[in-house]
């Protein structure tokens, strides 16, 4: 094989609490806007101790599918720690991360991995047009420009849960607590190039 052959592959990772309902639809989803690309991909699901039917769904896939990839989290241990076990089971080039819940449209991905191509190691989602109440967004836009002005970082949407990585990035990173709020923040402290771009 000619080095142009050997594409990169790309792991999703899911994090996930009681998404029973939007996972099947999720993967499919995520399978349309990847499969056209001609990269192997794997989708790794991190259950993060859900109580309803999540985890049979997921091993349902799991058995039926060879690229899901299921990591099931005893009890509820927050965002950064479900995160964290998807990056260590990640086995792509690139990962990319999206929320469970249907808000962010994997449609996207395929523009986030064009941007990296530009030469970025990270490239986070803004949310134009966000769904979420006045009371959830003007705290949104206080935290994404306080954090902007401390770190020199200058990004609309720190919070939006579609990125995409090449995988130096994320092997590097320990996060917990609150931290993933703070990943392109990380990444750019640590050198890496970081992007956004609308979704």
């Amino acid at each position: 094989e000619t080095a142009d052959t050997l594409l990169e592959m790309i792991s999703v990772v899911v994090p996930l609490l009681n998404e029973e309902r939007s996972l099947e639809t999720l993967y499919d989803e995520i399978a349309n806007a990847l499969e056209p690309l001609d990269h192997d991909f794997e989708v790794v699901f991190v259950d993060d101790g859900s109580t309803d039917g999540s985890l049979a769904v997921l091993s349902r896939l799991h058995d039926e599918l060879p690229n899901i990839v299921v990591v099931h989290l005893r009890r509820n241990f927050g965002k950064a720690a479900a995160l964290q076990a998807g990056f260590l089971e990640a086995r792509g080039e690139i990962v990319v991360t999206i929320d469970a819940d249907l808000q962010d449209d994997p449609a996207e991905i395929p523009k986030l991995l064009a941007k990296l191509d530009e030469g970025f190691d990270l490239v986070s989602g803004w949310k134009t047009k966000r769904r979420d109440p006045l009371s959830r967004r003007i705290p949104s836009r206080i935290f994404n420009s306080v954090t902007g002005w401390v770190s020199g970082l200058r990004l609309h949407d720190l919070n939006c849960g579609l990125k995409a990585y090449r995988a130096e990035v994320v092997r590097g990173l320990r996060i917990y607590g609150e931290l993933h709020r703070f990943i392109p923040v990380l990444a750019h402290y640590r050198g890496f190039r970081v992007g956004e771009l609308p979704v």
